[in-house]
């Protein structure tokens, strides 16, 4: 087997179709936590905002969508294709997006996050800590809510 060699770039609206294939795939949709497609490029339209896309070879592993205002930034989306969890993409999207948000001047980091949700853990491993909570922030399909917890990291 050839070893595969993760590639980062940056992305656009022109990246909508990936992004949307990425998080249909990602997101546990009884959690509610997905944007629509014309979210996504509604944000992304938006001044500040900057998207990175995570491939092997020619296929979308991950991507990360950020939103810088003045000195802070907003972790908005961070997605992991299931096939692709546990091979450093997340962590290599976090990363990318902490030294792009440094290299803007950015100093504070803040992301939300479903409370139960596995990337917590990817999250406080890169220095990000609970600063808030929102209950019953998510409306999943089936009708019950769920608590996102807020984090925040300087940088």
């Amino acid at each position: 087997m050839a070893t595969r060699i993760l590639s980062l770039r940056h992305g656009d609206a022109r990246d909508a179709a990936i992004v949307d294939a990425l998080m249909t795939a990602a997101f546990d949709p009884r959690y509610g936590e997905a944007w629509t497609r014309s979210q996504c490029l509604g944000v992304l339209a938006m001044p500040g905002v900057a998207l990175t896309i995570a491939s092997y070879d020619d296929e979308p592993a991950g991507f990360a969508m950020v939103r810088a205002v003045a000195d802070e930034a907003e972790l908005l989306l961070l997605a992991v294709a299931p096939n692709h969890r546990h091979r450093g993409v997340g962590g290599a999207l976090l990363r990318s997006t902490i030294a792009d948000a440094q290299s803007r001047g950015v100093v504070t980091m803040h992301l939300e996050v479903r409370a139960n949700n596995d990337a917590v853990r990817l999250y406080t491993a890169n220095g990000f800590a609970k600063v808030g909570e929102r209950r019953g922030y998510y409306r999943g399909t089936d009708g019950r809510h769920h608590d996102a917890h807020t984090y925040s990291r300087p940088l």
